[in-house]
């Protein structure tokens, strides 16, 4: 019996693990819908301030040795570098509810993958809940926007 709960434990965590929401790989990618066609979808983000290198550098601050942080700093600063200029391209859609819609998915992401650095390093049993139910509440709101985006016509 304990090698079945064990097993669909596994394969319950897994199936988590691999919603996109939950476990993000190299790239965040926003919505086909949110992608820009115009210069200003395509602006380099470096110019924005952020740079993602090594992880030694970031918005804008060339003297941030992230290397001699605690682990939880790296994680969620390596989140950070992938979901903020998303959240930023997101923003600069023409349409204001698309731009909100965009925006606000990188962001849900943002507090999706905080939450998990907690989960990953945290001890509080008050901010581990806390953490389950953001994660749980940020992605029924990124589906309702990415549902919301693919029925949207302009």
């Amino acid at each position: 019996m304990n090698l079945l709960k064990t097993s669909l434990a596994t394969a319950v965590a897994a199936a988590a693990l691999s919603h996109p929401a939950f476990a993000q790989d190299a790239e965040f990618q926003l919505p086909d819908r949110c992608i820009m066609s115009t210069e200003m979808g395509a602006m380099d983000h470096g110019a924005m301030g952020h740079s993602v290198g090594n992880g030694a550098e970031m918005m804008g601050s060339d003297s941030v040795d992230l290397s001699t942080s605690p682990e939880h700093v790296q994680d969620n600063m390596r989140k950070m570098m992938i979901t903020m200029p998303a959240m930023e391209q997101g923003m600069m859609n023409e349409d204001p509810d698309v731009a909100f819609a965009c925006g606000m998915i990188a962001h849900h992401q943002g507090a999706i993958d905080m939450a998990q650095v907690l989960l990953d390093h945290g001890d509080d049993p008050e901010m581990i809940k806390l953490a389950k139910e953001i994660m749980q509440a940020q992605v029924g709101e990124i589906e309702l926007m990415k549902n919301w985006l693919a029925a949207y016509v302009e």
